[in-house]
């Protein structure tokens, strides 16, 4: 995970409780050789951390590509359900600054009656990568998280293009990163549960995915050089809240979380939209100061 500390973004090794983080190098400096740090021991200060304070360890020039339809229950509960499966991936783009963590309070926008779930599995990509085969996409996955991609829905279907509805303010929280070495192949099934207030809303397991990772990063290389530090977020299973009926989406006071086999349970809570504002009062009283 990363932490703020005087101007940068420290790169570390969380502890068991979330109290403490190990620092391994500054992000910048983490990223140019991920491997090579995530093998090495911590060799920096052992720093509190307030879960609240911990931010993703995402370059400001990621990019962050997801796939919009993965699993083929998800694409028959919603409305490509008559339309014939593609032969590539449906893709859409996130920006680094909709990300947030475990932890973090995600608000919905004033537009918005609610926001859905969509548990996943994010792929961190740790090496460059130009026109790549499956198996070198693969082997430059450095590590997966648990990721939540709460979506704006109404933003979401006002035109074709889902950018809006995928971008609301800290709607994109990311777990830990756990080595791709501990984790294994995505294609051999890990478990993932979405639950909201408790109830178990999404079951799945990631053996069902129609595009496999190292197919999606070869299919996208191959138009755009993949770098190390980018984000491949590997799309959700059924039972998302707009496709239920009556459709069940969250609400402030909701709590959500997803769990993901050998990843582990990412938890936020959602707040209503005067987080946003007083967010912005916030940054505008830094700018000024």
């Amino acid at each position: 995970m990363g932490v703020p500390h005087n101007g940068q973004v420290l790169v570390g090794c969380l502890s068991a409780d979330g109290s403490q983080l190990a620092v391994i190098a500054d992000r910048e400096t983490f990223w140019s050789s991920p491997a090579a740090h995530l093998t090495a021991a911590p060799a920096g200060p052992v720093l509190p951390v307030v879960r609240g304070e911990l931010v993703p360890p995402v370059l400001d020039s990621a990019r962050v590509v997801c796939i919009g339809l993965n699993y083929q229950d998800h694409v028959n509960e919603g409305s490509f359900r008559d339309e014939a499966l593609p032969e590539v991936p449906t893709l859409f783009a996130r920006w680094p600054a909709s990300l947030s963590c475990d932890g973090a309070q995600i608000p919905v926008p004033s537009t918005e009656i609610g926001l859905d779930w969509e548990g996943e599995v994010v792929a961190w990509v740790g090496a460059t990568l130009v026109d790549a085969t499956p198996e070198e996409a693969l082997a430059a996955v450095i590590g997966y998280s648990t990721f939540n991609d709460v979506t704006s829905r109404r933003a979401q279907k006002h035109t074709s293009q889902w950018i809006i509805g995928k971008n609301g303010d800290r709607s994109g929280p990311l777990g830990p990163m756990v080595p791709a070495s501990e984790v294994g192949d995505l294609r051999d099934g890990l478990h993932l549960q979405t639950r909201v207030n408790g109830h178990v809303v999404q079951q799945a397991n990631t053996s069902q995915m129609i595009y496999g990772v190292g197919e999606t990063l070869s299919y996208i290389s191959r138009t755009f050089t993949i770098n190390p530090g980018d984000l491949l977020a590997t799309g959700t299973p059924s039972g998302v809240g707009y496709a239920r009926k009556p459709p069940w989406l969250l609400k402030p006071g909701d709590v959500v979380e997803v769990e993901i086999e050998r990843l582990g349970v990412l938890t936020n809570h959602i707040v209503d939209n005067a987080a946003r504002h007083a967010a912005a009062t916030v940054q505008r009283a830094m700018a000024t100061s």
